[in-house]
């Protein structure tokens, strides 16, 4: 594995990638790492992993209940299926 040093990097950067890597619950230099990763590799385009919060709000309950043979009846009609 290599290292890189970084020199004369920008404040509000700096502070973004803290914030981002507190919020996934990783080092700074991991999320650098992972950063750096993603922006070279498949041009950018693999999956982030999602934060806690994020899978929380998948399990909460839908404020009202839908029928799901309906919708994906209008979808099959509207060609989206």
């Amino acid at each position: 594995m290599g290292s890189l040093t970084i020199r004369n990097l920008d404040d509000v950067v700096k502070q973004k990638l803290r914030e981002r890597a507190a919020a996934r619950g990783v080092s700074m230099e991991q999320e650098v790492r992972d950063t750096l990763a993603r922006s070279v590799t498949d041009d950018g385009k693999r999956r982030r992993k999602p934060t806690i919060e994020e899978m929380t709000r998948l399990g909460v309950k839908p404020p009202q209940p839908f029928d799901l043979k309906k919708l994906t009846d209008e979808m099959w009609d509207e060609g989206l299926l």
